[in-house]
């Protein structure tokens, strides 16, 4: 279910395997309350609205005695939705941004358009299955489930790298600050930036 006022919109999601209520600001100044159940994500999705400048409050319950896989895609899908339904028709908006963020030895590039043609392009090697519990391999499950829906079209690469929590730290840092200005409206721009008129 969704609900938006303004450029924030409010998701909730109740699955056998999750229980989700998200709520985000796209014009907020970064403050968060996020409580997942999975810690890494907390830690990741706090970067993400904090480095994005969102206000994003997330109270969720998932199947973790099974593994965090069912409770970060759900995560993914709600933020899709979310930020969907916040751009509303997404008229007068950037659309297009990329952001390059270090964290120490290692550095991330994400570029966005927001566009309505859902696709990653995830490129993004990282040593350690586990970062502590959390399964490395379902950050690329959380980039795919926002990218669908989100409509957003997503790149995001690490250019190098060691430290697998470093590596997905600069990921959700670029992810916030490359979403920010691409979800920034644009001072004289009057309806889509689209040839097409729409997107």
């Amino acid at each position: 279910m969704t609900s938006q006022r303004g450029r924030r919109a409010e998701i909730t999601r109740q699955t056998r395997e999750t229980d989700i209520e998200l709520t985000l600001d796209l014009d907020g100044s970064g403050r968060t309350e996020i409580t997942t159940g999975v810690g890494f994500m907390d830690h990741m999705l706090t970067l993400f609205g904090v480095h994005g400048f969102f206000d994003l409050t997330i109270r969720a319950r998932g199947d973790i005695e099974v593994d965090d896989h069912h409770t970060v895609e759900d995560l993914g899908i709600c933020l899709g939705q979310a930020l969907a339904g916040a751009l509303g028709d997404k008229a007068g908006i950037n659309r297009y941004a990329h952001a390059y963020v270090p964290m120490d030895e290692s550095l991330a590039r994400v570029c966005v358009d927001v566009s309505n043609r859902p696709w990653l392009h995830y490129q993004v090697a990282i040593p350690d299955q586990k970062v502590g519990t959390f399964d490395t391999a379902l950050a690329r499950e959380f980039l795919q489930a926002l990218a669908q829906h989100g409509g957003l079209t997503l790149h995001v690469d690490l250019l190098h790298g060691g430290n697998s929590h470093h590596i997905i730290e600069a990921v959700f840092k670029a992810l916030g600050r490359a979403l920010a200005r691409a979800t920034a409206i644009r001072p004289g721009l009057d309806g889509h930036l689209s040839s097409k008129g729409l997107l």
